[in-house]
């Protein structure tokens, strides 16, 4: 059985992550920061923001993927998952500023329901109840 869903997702997941550390490679090369952040808040946000993003997404695919073995997903689990990339996405561009931003807390808020509805469905399909 091919997870097209879940390929789908995990091959944006690994490009997102990619582009959330290149921000990073950009900012040390520009401030020449080796190790840490050296202080800098930007370095610091953007590292934070790739550790949320690798904190998060794990949970997401692995949900993701067990929902379309049990053949239950369908093309709202790709739409779904696609929304949760583009929360990631926001939630990596907001982590730029010091405060909250738009970006950041619609991110942070795709996120938290997206695990929070896919553990849902997940839990009802082990019940056999979706």
């Amino acid at each position: 059985m091919i997870l097209q869903t879940t390929l789908t997702l995990a091959a944006a997941a690994a490009i997102i992550n990619l582009w959330l550390s290149m921000r990073i490679g950009r900012v040390r090369m520009a401030e020449k920061i080796i190790h840490g952040d050296g202080g800098n808040a930007q370095l610091l946000h953007r590292m934070r923001a790739q550790a949320n993003f690798v904190e998060n997404v794990p949970l997401a695919l692995i949900l993701i993927g067990v929902i379309e073995i049990t053949g239950k997903g369908g093309q709202w689990l790709a739409i779904v998952g696609a929304i949760f990339m583009l929360g990631r996405v926001a939630h990596g561009i907001g982590m730029d500023d010091a405060g909250p931003t738009k970006p950041r807390t619609i991110g942070a808020l795709i996120t938290m329901l997206t695990l929070l509805g896919l553990a849902a469905v997940a839990v009802l399909i082990a019940l056999g109840l979706f």
